[in-house]
């Protein structure tokens, strides 16, 4: 399993508000290319994200689910990552005051072919790329003002 830690300049009802927002999805989930289609509810469990993943033209249709959520604190998905498999992401908000949270990402390979890489070296491989994710999640819970338009 891959953990990343970063501290958002931010309170953590706005880095939820990013990750409930299923249209910013592409912004800062890293190998995501286009949000296809939010369903209602997101991000209740059972509700998907439908976006494409690659880059193009060999993009292909993918979806992530959520498995789990607490408004405010925390946000499980499944993520597909065809056709190497699916995998699991944690995000746990912690406050660490009125203006900054710290955002763990944990991250893990639940099925597929990535299972195998399943060692320091999948994890550290992930671990680069969760740090990009959280980082371009900084960049929109800190800059972003007002609520997000659809």
């Amino acid at each position: 399993m891959s953990i990343t830690e970063r501290i958002v300049r931010a309170p953590a009802d706005r880095v939820y508000s990013v990750l409930s927002d299923g249209w910013s999805y592409s912004d800062w989930a890293v190998g995501t290319a286009h949000v296809r289609d939010v369903d209602a509810g997101w991000p209740r469990p059972g509700a998907r994200v439908h976006h494409k993943a690659g880059p193009w033209p060999v993009s292909v249709r993918e979806r992530s689910e959520s498995l789990e959520c607490e408004p405010g604190r925390m946000l499980l998905l499944k993520v597909h990552v065809w056709p190497l498999g699916e995998g699991q992401a944690r995000f746990t908000l912690d406050p660490l005051d009125a203006e900054a949270t710290r955002v763990t990402l944990q991250e893990r390979f639940t099925e597929g072919p990535l299972l195998k890489v399943r060692n320091r070296v999948g994890d550290a491989v992930l671990h680069f790329r969760n740090a990009e994710v959280l980082q371009r999640l900084a960049d929109i819970a800190e800059h972003r003002t007002g609520q997000p338009q659809h």
